[in-house]
């Protein structure tokens, strides 16, 4: 259990952060922008949880913001065994996978694409389509750590379909709120 009786260490003052293990590091080394990112966007999903009635995507998103700590500490645990363990919080198969059904769930309910969206369609479906574009530069940041350092392979894969999640669940939130605003290729040329 996390215990914090103190929010403010000073341990941080001389531009570096700790690590799960002890050690220190950069507070602008890849490991760390790809944890900051991590925890932008689940800041971000809080912003679109309020927009959202209860139900099922909300269930979905507390979830999520859940395995975003977990995901955070993956990240901020150096080593090359991702088995987790009582020390070791991991990202394991069974997340990703999860998404995955959930996905496939959510957007068995919805009209074929026709058109790329343009992000919008309501304050829930906006809220989500910028927690999505965070989703993607965490990815694009843990890509850039893990050619430093070696990063959960598994870590990487829930990014990437974290993204995915939130962009179906943009749409099911745009449902409800007037629909998907689609991309007119070339519109405003002739303007």
């Amino acid at each position: 259990m996390v215990r914090l009786n103190k929010i403010y260490t000073r341990t941080g003052d001389s531009g570096e952060t700790g690590l799960v293990d002890g050690s220190r590091i950069s507070k602008d080394h890849a490991r760390a922008r790809a944890i900051g990112d991590v925890d932008e966007a689940n800041s971000a999903i809080g912003l679109a949880l309020p927009r959202l009635r209860e139900g099922r995507e909300r269930d979905m998103l507390l979830r999520v913001q859940n395995e975003l700590f977990d995901l955070g500490a993956d990240l901020a645990t150096p080593g090359e065994d991702f088995t987790p363990s009582e020390t070791a919080l991991r990202i394991v198969a069974a997340q990703p996978e999860r998404l995955e059904r959930e996905i496939d769930s959510m957007n068995g309910a919805l009209q074929p694409l026709k058109s790329f969206i343009l992000p919008g369609g309501g304050a829930g479906s906006a809220q989500l389509h910028l927690a999505r574009a965070i989703v993607r530069r965490a990815e694009r940041s843990a890509v850039a750590a893990a050619r430093e350092v070696a990063l959960n392979p598994l870590a990487l894969v829930y990014l990437n379909r974290l993204s995915d999640h939130l962009f179906v669940m943009a749409r099911v939130a745009a449902a409800s709120e007037g629909g998907d605003i689609l991309w007119t290729p070339g519109s405003t040329r002739g303007h």
